[in-house]
């Protein structure tokens, strides 16, 4: 017999008794217009496996529940039924701590949780320039110090400082510095149904 799925091992780092989830998860992948086949490929389940998480019969590990709110553009938090903590709508320059990423600096400057996500960027010369990006959403930026170019499909555009874009992030793009001095940007995205990290950070990110 061959072995299950890895996302169908046993649910792990859970308290004994969930909030009854099952409807949740049904109701938003009816929401998303995703067939089960198609929902359980992307989590790493088998069909079957996802129709026993939304009739209840089986309990979703913390994997599952993660992968399934990524999926269904939510929150595990959600996912369970609890309540958001009051969101504070001011973010101060000191409190959040830069984000490294294959060569690019991040600076949070929104809330998390939202449909959109702000961000300071700072782009050495040279790094992440031949990345080619391609997910749901939109993404707006503007251009604070240094020069940028930023290629959508076969067009190639030089940004200099003041000058703007907003664009479907559909259409493939590469987002890179355009001189040595490199580049510094405001950056907003909307999340959509993909994960912060496949977005913008990568998975190898660190923190300073």
């Amino acid at each position: 017999m061959s072995a299950p799925p890895a996302g169908e091992a046993a649910a792990e780092g859970l308290p004994e008794q969930l909030p009854d989830v099952a409807p949740r998860l049904r109701e938003l992948r009816r929401g998303r217009r995703l067939t089960l086949e198609t929902a359980a490929g992307r989590a790493g389940l088998s069909p079957a496996h996802l129709s026993r998480l939304e009739t209840g019969l089986r309990q979703p590990s913390l994997p599952m529940l993660l992968s399934l709110a990524r999926i269904y553009g939510t929150t595990v938090s959600e996912l369970l039924g609890e309540m958001p903590p009051e969101r504070d709508p001011i973010v101060r320059a000191g409190r959040m701590e830069p984000v490294e990423a294959d060569g690019w600096t991040y600076h949070q400057a929104g809330g998390s949780g939202r449909a959109m996500q702000p961000l300071r960027v700072q782009v050495p010369y040279g790094a992440q320039g031949d990345l080619v990006r391609v997910h749901p959403g939109e993404e707006w930026l503007h251009v604070l110090e240094g020069r940028l170019r930023l290629t959508l499909g076969d067009a190639v555009h030089v940004l200099d400082p003041g000058d703007s874009a907003h664009f479907d992030s559909l259409t493939p793009h590469r987002i890179a510095a355009a001189g040595p001095e490199g580049t510094e940007l405001l950056f907003v995205h909307t999340l959509l149904q993909s994960p912060v990290a496949e977005l913008c950070l990568g998975a190898g990110t660190h923190r300073r």
